[in-house]
């Protein structure tokens, strides 16, 4: 199934859980000024039981909000935070994760080669069609089916505990990618 197929298809702690997955990956490095070297670990919470998600994510956003002078990347993170809905429920939720999906895709594509159909191209990895596209680009498509895969073989009703710990790793792995790109890109221009 292509990543828009699995994000119609998600459960609404799918689409929590792999919204919150794709604003962590877009993290790679602690935000200077950052209380914790996470800010979005309360969000994670949230995602093990709907009745905290309200104040996990009111927690999350509190965090990015009182980062000084964030870069661009975490003004659009904590842009989607303030978007995303209280109740973790509805095709509100829906639009936040498939939101949350594009952000990661375009940061990711934003760090591979530059090209004129960008926005295109992330059309099409949604789509199921990473033909031209970079790696890191891809490799983030590649991800996100991943995640909302073993999601799905989860299911709603399912205990989280290793479940969610395994989406979490996944998406460590993807932060550390996204971290070792920008840094071969920090060292190439400086």
């Amino acid at each position: 199934m292509s990543l828009l197929e699995l994000i119609a298809a998600a459960d609404a702690r799918g689409l929590a859980v792999s919204g919150t997955a794709c604003l962590d990956r877009c993290l790679p490095q602690r935000p200077a000024g950052a209380a914790e070297s996470d800010p979005l670990r309360p969000l994670w919470a949230g995602c093990a039981d709907p009745r905290d998600w309200p104040d996990r994510l009111a927690d999350a956003r509190t965090a990015l909000d009182a980062l000084p002078d964030p870069p661009e990347s975490v003004r659009r993170i904590a842009k989607l935070l303030g978007e995303a809905p209280a109740a973790r429920s509805g095709e509100a939720l829906r639009t936040w994760a498939d939101a949350c999906s594009v952000l990661a895709l375009d940061l990711h594509r934003g760090h591979d080669a530059p090209r004129a159909d960008a926005t295109e191209l992330v059309a099409r990895c949604r789509a199921g069609d990473p033909d031209g596209a970079g790696p890191l680009l891809s490799g983030e498509a590649a991800r996100q089916v991943r995640i909302l895969e073993m999601l799905a073989e989860i299911g709603d009703g399912a205990p989280t505990g290793a479940g969610l710990r395994q989406v979490m790793d996944v998406s460590t792995e993807g932060r550390r990618v996204l971290r070792a790109a920008a840094s071969r890109r920090a060292r190439v221009r400086g």
